[in-house]
């Protein structure tokens, strides 16, 4: 990559610098090298933080003048009661009741209150193992878990479609059994700071009545989820086009009470012109209209599927309203 960058890929990396992202996090983000965003950065008048200035352990806590060791051994407390005494060493009172202890029957358990019980007494009934509620449903819940599908959309299938009558713990429950010791599969996790990070993204929507024609259309759901809370914001819409994406911004924005200072995107042509590993380039009207409200767009690098997990939330539609 030439240590030229473009005009736009310029004010992109100034932009996170004055969010204060250190070099190496915008080396990540933007492929561009910390060398030269670090020129940039200097050439704008903005703060370079030094190489290695962070992440230092503090210095190891000095000992104690007296030189006393707090460890773990030093600090119990030293055991005052013999636990094998010498029976010669007990006072003639204890060896009285040494001598004159009954012997515990062999077929008898002697209790604290004195009291025998016999073998037959003291064996508990073995528990009779209870059946789960699930356990007629059985099959139902198996295919749910074929199909990828989690406890909570399982038990909510069963309500609603089988007359399930248990809890939501109940099906946990059964689950957890079914999928046995099943090794756990890698997930990305994206943490960030509140209001500093957004995602957006398009999925597909329901058929829903178009009101000028009177017919059913397939709709494009607008997911914006912001980093922190994972709150979204859902937004139908029957066409798209550059001017409808930067426009359901705006009204995502306006439900938010407010705007993140970055966005993730992907490389949809409606923000992205042309997709690219290094510098893709924004499409003018979307980057003026994040520029508006101080956003910085972010597009997801090609072959990079971990930095945005938007896709789950696009299939979800229990809250949405139609643009």
């Amino acid at each position: 990559m030439s240590n030229v960058l473009s005009e736009a890929k310029k004010q992109q990396v100034i932009a996170l610098g004055r969010l204060g992202w250190p070099l190496r996090r915008i080396e990540q983000e933007t492929g561009v090298r910390r060398e030269t965003a670090g020129a940039y950065l200097k050439a704008a008048g903005i703060g370079v933080r030094p190489p290695g200035a962070w992440g230092r352990r503090p210095p190891a806590k000095p000992a104690n003048e007296n030189g006393v060791t707090t460890g773990s051994d030093a600090a119990k407390p030293a055991n005052t009661v013999n636990p094998n005494p010498n029976p010669e060493n007990l006072s003639t009172k204890g060896k009285a009741k040494a001598r004159t202890a009954k012997p515990a029957n062999e077929n008898a358990v002697t209790t604290g209150f004195g009291v025998e019980l016999s073998d037959s007494e003291h064996e508990s009934p073995q528990p009779v193992p209870s059946i789960s509620l699930c356990e007629p449903f059985r099959e139902a819940i198996e295919l749910g878990l074929s199909q990828g599908r989690n406890a909570v959309g399982i038990w909510q299938d069963l309500v609603s479609e089988s007359g399930f009558n248990g809890g939501y713990q109940t099906v946990k429950r059964f689950v957890r059994k079914l999928r046995g010791n099943q090794p756990p599969q890698p997930r990305a996790v994206i943490i960030t700071a509140p209001g500093e990070e957004s995602q957006v993204d398009y999925g597909t929507g329901p058929m829903v009545r178009d009101p000028k024609t009177g017919k059913y259309r397939r709709t494009r759901l607008f997911v914006l989820t912001l980093g922190c809370s994972r709150k979204a914001v859902r937004l139908f819409s029957f066409r798209s086009s550059s001017r409808i994406w930067a426009e359901l911004h705006e009204k995502a924005f306006r439900r938010l009470g407010g705007s993140t200072r970055i966005v993730v995107l992907d490389n949809l042509k409606e923000g992205v012109l042309v997709p690219d590993i290094y510098d893709p380039a924004l499409n003018p009207l979307y980057r003026d209209v994040l520029t508006h409200y101080g956003c910085v767009a972010l597009p997801c690098r090609i072959q990079d599927p971990d930095r945005k997990d938007q896709a789950s939330y696009c299939t979800s539609l229990d809250m949405f309203d139609a643009s």
